[in-house]
C-alpha cells in the first residue's frame, strides 16, 4: 500500500502548482472528476485528500466497485450503459462469465482485468490498484499537466522580456526552464545530477558560440 505520506506529498505538489498558476483548488481537487479518473469512490477520495484513513476493500470488492463505476461513467455513444453481452463480446468471454464478474459472484483473474480494461479503454491497473495508489496516479497526471502549463507560461514570459538575448532564446528553444522545474520534482539527487550535467553541457556549448 502507498504510504499516506507519499499521497500527501503528491497532494502538496499539486496544490503548490495550482497556487503558482492561479488555478482554484476546487478545480484540481474536484472529487467527482478524481473519482471518475481513478475509480476510487467519491467518499474515499474526499477522505484521502483530507488525510483521513478510508479503509481498503479486498481485491474482489475493489474490482466490482471499479467495474460498476466504469459502467456508469464510460457509456456508449448513445448515452446508454454497455450490456453484459457487449462487455462479454468486447472482452472475449462468455456472457455468463461477464455476469458473474459484474455481480461479484466470481473472483477476477488478471486476464479478466486486462480484457475489461482494454474494452473500456482505461489504463492498466484501473480495476486493481489500491485506492491510495490509484488516486496518487491520477494526481500525478494532474501534476504533469500543471507543470506543462507552468513551463509554457514561463517560456512566453521570458520570450516577451528577453526576446533579443541569444542565450535566453537558446534556453527557451531547449525548454530549459521547464526542465529545471521538472528536475526539482525528481525523487533522488542522482536523477537531479543527471539533469544538471546535461544543462552544464548545454551552457558550455553556448559559451563557445559567443
Amino acid at each position: 500500500m502507498l504510504p499516506p505520506a507519499a499521497l500527501a506529498a503528491v497532494v502538496a505538489r499539486v496544490a503548490a502548482l495550482a497556487d503558482r498558476l492561479g488555478v482554484q483548488h476546487s478545480d484540481v481537487f474536484d472529487v467527482g472528476c478524481l473519482s471518475s479518473a481513478s475509480g476510487v469512490p467519491e467518499s474515499v477520495v474526499g477522505a484521502l485528500l483530507g488525510g483521513r484513513p478510508a479503509g481498503e476493500p479486498d481485491v474482489q470488492a475493489r474490482f466490482v466497485q471499479r467495474l460498476d463505476l466504469l459502467r456508469r461513467t464510460r457509456l456508449k455513444p448513445n448515452g446508454r450503459k454497455y450490456t453484459q453481452q457487449e462487455i462479454a463480446d468486447g472482452a472475449g468471454m462468455s456472457r455468463q462469465q461477464a455476469g458473474a464478474l459484474i455481480n461479484g459472484d466470481r473472483r477476477p483473474t488478471m486476464e479478466h482485468c486486462d480484457a475489461i480494461q482494454r474494452f473500456f479503454r482505461v489504463h492498466a491497473g484501473f480495476l486493481t490498484a489500491e485506492d491510495t495508489e490509484a488516486l496518487a496516479g491520477t494526481l500525478r497526471h494532474t501534476e504533469q499537466e500543471l507543470l506543462q502549463q507552468l513551463a509554457d507560461r514561463e517560456r512566453k514570459a521570458s520570450a516577451a522580456a528577453d526576446g533579443d538575448d541569444p542565450l535566453e532564446r537558446l534556453l527557451q528553444d531547449h525548454g530549459v526552464r521547464g526542465i529545471a522545474w521538472r528536475a526539482a520534482q525528481l525523487p533522488t539527487d542522482q536523477h537531479r545530477d543527471k539533469v544538471a550535467e546535461w544543462l552544464d553541457m548545454l551552457l558550455e556549448n553556448v559559451k563557445r558560440l559567443e
